[in-house]
């Protein structure tokens, strides 16, 4: 192995390990913070008889476990691959933020269920100057913590810390209102404790299912984050050679652990050693740069020997792309010789893939009716 590739290897060894350190360091800070916290408003909350204190004390536990969760799954996620999951084990850490969410979500259906006995059968509480300040200082701790995690998250592109970040600025802002109620009794008298659990738990439900949306997509496969496409194919056509990038797929096995695929548009009078040589140099560049293992590129050869070649392909280009549901037509070749065409295009979708090529099939058909037509139809996968 030259040193180029072991420095890769080495770069992306030590990577991972700051990773890992990062995550399991901000999830040891969200833990004892929670703990604190939990452990103050508890106190409180039994003091007071105050429903909505309480309930923010046990939204701080489940913070704990969400914050333990992430820990395990953070040292789960980068076991050594093995001959079963050769590709490693980084989708389990989506798997624990899909814990994560299921425990917010689980936090705010039981948050209602206790705000509608409170409210059903209605308990006076009874703060002091004390328990007001404690419950202010929490408010503040939270909104530090919510953004010390989420930033790291962002940094380390850890979708459970990110949660876990998010989770605790929304905390923030339901310990405020709590406070908020709270006051009001203290000065009026007037108790909107039990409504102002209602509020709380609609909001943890509603970021519980947001979260798990977002990880349940990140398990399906979504589409690929557009600068990253985009700086990929803009490394691979500023070479003089490759015409055109095309037909991009990147899979995720785990947060930073991309492998693409890719079609390059060469001209046909290239030879194996040429494509060779410049896709191994256009792997190593676009791993340099963007982090992504490009580890298939296929080619499509375009017509560089004759000047009827051009015209056809003209002619094709414009007819094809009068239709406002083709997205992109690529990978074209004439073979005026023996009377081929073949192409792929891009078709939103919105609109038939069958129906649509039957279409351009027809018109092409008219125009060139001694030729055989190939023509390949490409889903809209990257930008």
């Amino acid at each position: 192995m030259d040193n180029k590739k072991l420095s890769v290897a080495e770069n992306s060894v030590q990577e991972t390990i700051n990773r890992d350190k990062i995550i399991v360091h901000t999830s040891i800070v969200g833990i004892i913070t929670n703990i604190l916290l939990a452990a103050f408003k508890a106190t409180i909350g039994l003091i007071s008889n105050s429903i909505a204190v309480i309930l923010d004390a046990v939204n701080n536990l489940s913070d704990v476990l969400s914050s333990l969760i992430t820990i395990i799954g953070a040292k789960l996620a980068n076991k050594l691959p093995d001959k079963k999951h050769p590709l490693g084990h980084g989708r389990i850490e989506y798997m624990s933020a899909l814990l994560v969410s299921a425990i917010v979500l689980y936090a705010g259906i039981t948050a209602a269920i206790e705000s509608i006995k409170r409210i059903i059968h209605p308990q006076v509480a009874d703060y002091s100057i004390i328990s007001l300040i404690i419950i202010a200082v929490a408010v503040i701790v939270k909104i530090i913590l919510g953004k010390y995690v989420k930033s790291n998250g962002e940094k380390v592109k850890s979708t459970a810390l990110i949660a876990s970040g998010t989770d605790a600025m929304f905390d923030a802002i339901l310990s405020a209102s709590v406070l908020a109620s709270a006051i009001i009794y203290f000065t009026t008298k007037i108790s909107l404790e039990a409504y102002v659990g209602i509020i709380i738990s609609v909001v943890i439900i509603k970021a519980g299912i947001e979260m798990m949306s977002d990880t349940l997509g990140d398990i399906l496969g979504k589409r690929a984050d557009s600068q990253t496409t985009k700086k990929i194919k803009q490394l691979l056509t500023q070479e003089p050679e490759v015409r055109g990038a095309y037909d991009l797929i990147i899979h995720n096995y785990g947060p930073n652990k991309n492998l693409a695929s890719v079609h390059l548009e060469l001209p046909d009078i290239m030879t194996v050693e040429q494509v060779d040589k410049l896709t191994r140099k256009l792997q190593t560049e676009v791993y340099h740069q963007t982090g992504v293992i490009l580890a298939g590129v296929g080619v499509y050869s375009y017509n560089t020997k004759n000047d009827e070649a051009a015209k056809v392909y003209n002619t094709v280009h414009e007819t094809v792309m009068a239709h406002d549901w083709i997205l992109q037509i690529h990978g074209f070749y004439a073979d005026t010789a023996a009377k081929k065409i073949r192409f792929d295009v891009v078709i939103c979708f919105e609109t038939d893939a069958n129906e649509c090529l039957k279409v351009l099939y027809n018109e092409l058909k008219q125009i060139y009716p001694e030729y055989e037509i190939a023509i390949v139809p490409d889903v809209d996968i990257s930008d």
